[in-house]
């Protein structure tokens, strides 16, 4: 067991580590390409993996793809006011009754 464990520990941290990089929606994450990562991650045991790991959780990624509004109608502000202002409106002609 003991051969095998750091193995394994390999295994887990390189095949999370290429398939988040590989995955990442940026042609370069972090102003690498995605397959020199690949490359990185995969020849360098542990160092390129838990480097990759570290990276990618020390520095969120702040690309063009990311969307800086909100996704869903009850998470955007200006819904929410205009719903309140409705409502308001509402009340106050007596279509509430």
């Amino acid at each position: 067991m003991g051969r095998i464990l750091p193995l394994l520990i390999y295994l887990g941290l390189t095949t999370y580590a290429l398939s988040d990089a590989l995955q990442r929606p940026e042609k370069a994450p972090y102003g690498v390409s995605k397959w020199m990562w690949a490359a990185i991650i995969v020849l360098l045991p542990y160092v390129g993996a838990i480097g990759w790991i570290l990276l990618s959780r020390l520095r969120p990624d702040i690309g063009p793809e990311r969307r800086s509004q909100p996704v869903a109608p009850d998470d955007d502000p200006e819904y929410l006011a205009w719903l309140r202002d409705q409502a308001r409106r509402k009340r106050q002609s007596g279509e509430g009754r």
